[in-house]
């Protein structure tokens, strides 16, 4: 299960980025996909409750990688961080499949309530580009897409566009798939 979704995140790799040509290459050299393969391990002590340990595993992958991901964040398959540096994804965000994320970007919360959901929810094969920033208990539709450095602070519908501070719809498109339908579990 873990070696099906490596290949799966390393063949989204090859998919995104054209610079990305070898397994061998993308395993040993995509500081992504070492902060996603660093956040499942993080993950799984937070929730078996050992919440000490996954904190530090994220600090450490923030200290390596240059992206910070809150262990308790739930991530699907394929997850796709592209470049990297500055990634922040929050305590509550909850991402579907097949996401490709790019630098900078930011899945925060709005206020500081701990025992609610205050960070987003992106939904299956949504691409957010460089510097955006998605705010709040809002969620991201299927197949939707947010322009480099938009600021999102409301719903995005599946197929859209985003783009903008604030952000405003600019086009949608019909896609087959517009629900949300997301398939995380916790291990």
């Amino acid at each position: 299960m873990v070696i099906m979704g490596l290949i799966r995140s390393v063949k989204n790799i090859q998919k995104y980025d054209p610079s990305a040509r070898y397994f061998l290459d993308i395993l040993l050299t995509s500081p992504g996909l070492h902060a996603i393969g660093l956040y499942r391990i993080a993950h799984f002590f937070w929730v078996i409750h050992l919440k000490l340990i996954a904190r530090l595993i994220s600090n450490l992958t923030r200290f390596l990688t240059g992206i910070e991901i809150h262990p308790a964040a739930q991530i699907g398959k394929g997850f796709v961080i592209d470049h990297g540096t500055g990634v922040v994804i929050g305590e509550s965000t909850r991402i579907g499949d097949d996401v490709l994320i790019y630098q900078g970007v930011t899945l925060g919360g709005t206020g500081n309530i701990s025992d609610q959901k205050r960070h987003p929810t992106i939904c299956n094969h949504v691409m957010i580009g460089a510097g955006a920033k998605v705010l709040g208990n809002i969620k991201v539709g299927a197949h939707a897409r947010i322009g480099a450095n938009a600021v999102v602070l409301k719903d995005v519908p599946p197929s859209a566009t985003a783009i903008g501070i604030p952000a405003r719809i600019i086009e949608k498109e019909a896609v087959k798939e517009t629900e949300c339908s997301l398939t995380i579990k916790d291990e």
